[in-house]
């Protein structure tokens, strides 16, 4: 596999995670250039043919070219070199942009019509027109926004490409542009300092330690996310942490609980406003006044949160029972037995076969996944990820992260092979745009085989059993935005299901303890667990026989019924169906009991037993909607997170649930899910379902040093309902045994034709083995786009961290 693979999807980062675990700052470069490395690990074979061999999977050769993978180097670097020659845009190269500059934050693929898709890959047509989609940061002027525009058709041709505002995409009619909120974030870092600075005989006398806007600060100081925008004000409540003293990233186990509040509405600073202090649930409108009664005998001091080995993520404690010796391992004795083309980002697996594309935005999504050739999901990925907040505070009660404002892909950061995923697991790589520059994640997809835990079926009798393992394909990706490190993987069985899983870790955002009971557990000496939701909102546009689809709800209802055969009525229960019949009707709750099963089919595709064929939707473990309503923090911007599920008629107008700028403007956003919802027909109409996974996350002493997969995780599971007329599809696996026996003797043991492995699993330190070696771990690889000059790429992992 080459390092740089041309079709990977560019994507931005507009901010680091420096000061607080949500970054804003600008990207700084580090100008290190190192030998390029392959992003194979331990790609050298055993000669010894007694040895097991760890093959790579073979390639593929795509049926159609990925028309969502992403633009190449040279288109990038192409729309790079046209936007900064367009007089009318007054860019500025992003290393030299002050606040009142414009820059480039984006570039990448803007992601074809799913008319123009399916024309394509459905009916031979030319692949759809290629147009890169570009995010500007216009700020010189008095009303700075986040602009989007359309930049095309490619390749860039002079005299023919042009540039249009995007805004097709999006429920408010603006140009593509909202309202930048984060243009100023230099002088209101300064303004912010300047307050801090002013208490330093405060919080010298409290912690010992300072926040003047130095590089010798002990204290760091932020806070809500999104800011207040209510009643013509622009408020942003700010708290005060203890730094991490090392390496952990732990600063956001250490609030002190000392809060200011000011207001930054417009552009000029001398404008701005110092609105109070609070401290132990008591408001200061003036630092005089807080400095006085300070100052003043009997005021409370509060102790402070100071890091420890409780909050370092290392091992410590007493070594647990024979854990010196090396735990389990799993191997695949007989070499990969999938196959990708790389290139085109195409992926075959028994009877599955998908095309994974990246964005910025949502990180991994897949696309036109179908088994035996036939289309279940058009498109199936990640929209949007929120962590909603409450507390006794004005931080943790104003706190609704929209984790796309900051990017998924970014933060898709390198898998760390025998640990993220099996040692002997494939990769991929991805790329995001920042700064003119592409910075590509080695090895930031992981794909692999692995057996369950439990076997797929099995019967026995006195006379055999029968049972066959349950060896299923995962596609995985991990994003750390900010503190939490989300999971996403993408599971295929040989059932012919798939199942979408989220798991979360990292270190929570916690609370200061006082006055904090009613929302979280105090769980260290002065910290409190903030409650929170996470909410993360996917998109599945399934195509089941076609796109002329219905959504069928079957329940399970007690009745009292009558039968010719009972001279009384009897108590029991039958099933009672019904469609979502338009889109006043589709926003859903999974029903209590489980008593009804949500499908998705298809009312002209029916089996030979007259039944409807389809795909069931059902939570495969807990998942949540938002406990708040009509969020302050947040308000139109995440009407998709009311519901657990939403169906509405496919338009190629309404490609995404969320924007990541949503955040910039909360009563009229650029995307509001809810005018998505018109009363439209969805009687074999093209269905998209939006559903949410999440967690009620209070954190407890568990969560001490980081939140643990095994119990933060949700999941749906899509199964076959009806699809397959021969049944259980599985059962043509020959990963399967029957054992005949009776009278204590086993008579036969059918193996059903799978080869049995006849080769040692070697654990040295030699080629692709069970325990991978971690030493070839690596940053980014960065590319500059302008100037474009791809032979002069260079290592640069400053500023992912």
């Amino acid at each position: 596999m080459k390092l740089f693979e041309s079709a990977v999807l560019l994507s931005l980062l507009s901010c680091v995670c420096n000061a607080s675990p949500k970054p804003k700052a600008p990207w700084v470069n580090a100008a290190r250039t190192r030998l390029m490395k392959s992003s194979h690990i331990n790609t050298k074979r055993y000669l010894n043919t007694t040895t097991c061999v760890q093959t790579d999977p073979v390639t593929a050769q795509a049926p159609k070219s990925n028309i969502w993978v992403g633009l190449t180097d040279d288109e990038a670097a192409s729309v790079t070199n046209w936007l900064f020659h367009q007089p009318d845009l007054n860019l500025t190269v992003s290393d030299k942009a002050g606040e009142w500059d414009n820059r480039v934050l984006l570039v990448e693929l803007n992601q074809p019509n799913k008319s123009d898709a399916l024309a394509y890959i459905d009916n031979g047509s030319t692949p759809p027109a290629r147009y890169a989609h570009v995010v500007l940061d216009i700020r010189a002027t008095l009303e700075p926004t986040y602009s989007d525009i359309l930049v095309g058709p490619l390749p860039i041709q002079n005299g023919t490409t042009t540039w249009q505002p995007l805004e097709y995409p999006y429920t408010r009619k603006t140009g593509g542009s909202v309202r930048n909120l984060d243009a100023d974030y230099d002088s209101m870092d300064a303004f912010i300092m300047n307050i801090t600075s002013s208490i330093e005989d405060i919080t010298m006398n409290l912690w010992g330690g300072f926040a003047k806007g130095q590089d010798n600060d002990t204290l760091d100081v932020w806070g809500i996310d999104p800011l207040w925008q209510d009643d013509g004000k622009l408020i942003n409540w700010l708290t005060f942490w203890n730094k991490a003293t090392d390496e952990f990233d732990a600063e956001t186990l250490l609030p002190l609980g000392l809060f200011l509040k000011v207001d930054v509405n417009g552009r000029d600073p001398s404008k701005w406003s110092f609105e109070g202090w609070l401290y132990n649930d008591i408001f200061y409108p003036t630092t005089a006044a807080f400095r006085e009664a300070f100052y003043t005998p009997g005021f409370v001091q509060l102790p402070p949160n100071v890091e420890g080995d409780w909050a370092r993520t290392d091992r410590r404690g007493d070594p647990l029972p024979l854990d010196d010796a090396s735990p389990p391992v799993m191997t695949a004795p007989g070499g990969s037995r999938y196959t990708i083309d790389q290139e085109a980002k195409y992926v075959s697996w028994m009877d599955w076969t998908f095309y994974a594309g990246f964005s910025r935005d949502r990180g991994l999504a897949l696309f036109d996944i179908r088994y035996r050739g036939q289309r279940i999901l058009y498109e199936l990925g990640l929209q949007e990820a929120l962590a909603h907040y409450a507390g006794n505070d004005p931080v943790q009660s104003g706190v609704g992260y929209l984790d796309s404002y900051y990017g998924f892909g970014p933060y898709a950061f390198q898998l760390v092979p025998g640990y993220d995923c099996p040692a002997y697991a494939s990769y991929m790589n991805t790329s995001f745009y920042t700064e003119e520059t592409t910075h590509t994640h080695i090895n930031s997809i992981c794909l692999f085989e692995y057996d369950a835990e439990y076997p797929m079926q099995r019967h026995s009798t006195g006379s055999y059993v029968s049972n066959t393992k349950n060896v299923f394909f995962t596609v995985r990706s991990v994003s750390t935005v900010g503190n939490y490190d989300y999971m996403f993987s993408y599971y295929f069985y040989m059932d012919g299901s798939i199942k979408v899983e989220v798991r979360a870790s990292g270190y929570i955002q916690s609370a200061f303890y006082a006055h904090n009971q009613d929302y979280g557990y105090h769980i260290h000496d002065s910290l409190s667990g903030s409650m929170h939701d996470h909410v993360l909102n996917f998109k599945a546009d399934f195509d089941i026989y076609g796109t002329a689809n219905t959504m069928q709800l079957t329940a399970n209802v007690p009745v009292t019924e009558s039968y010719v055969w009972s001279e009384k009525p009897r108590n029991t229960m039958k099933l009672q169906r019904r469609f979502v019949e338009n889109e006043d009707e589709s926003q859903l709750f999974w029903d209590a009991n489980g008593a009804t099963q949500y499908t998705i089919l298809n009312t002209a595709a029916v089996n030979k037993f007259g039944e409807y064929k389809g795909y069931r939707i059902l939570p495969s473990s807990p998942t949540i909607h938002l406990t708040v309503l009509n969020s302050s923090n947040l308000r139109n911007t995440i009407n998709w997170a009311t519901h657990d599920l939403s169906l509405t008629q496919h338009h190629d107008t309404e490609p995404r649930s969320a924007h990541p700028y949503n955040n910039q403007d909360i009563h009229s956003p650029p995307i509001d899910f809810s005018k998505f919802f018109n009363n439209e027909s969805l009687i074999q109409e093209d269905l998209v379902l939006w559903f949410n996974l999440g967690m009620h996350h209070v954190p407890s002493t568990q969560d001490l040093p980081n939140t643990v997969f095994t119990t933060a995780q949700s999941s749906v599971h899509f199964m076959p309902l009806n699809y397959f007329e021969e049944g259980d599809v599985s059962r043509r696996t020959r990963g399967m045994v029957r054992v005949d026996y009776g009278g204590g003797d086993v008579s036969e043991v059918e193996t059903f034709g799978q080869g049995v492995p006849g080769c040692q699993v070697d654990l040295g330190a030699e080629g692709r083995e069970l325990e991978a070696e971690l030493w070839g771990y690596t940053g980014d690889v960065v590319i500059r786009k302008f100037p474009f000059d791809p032979n002069d790429p260079y290592f640069d992992s400053d500023s992912i961290v």
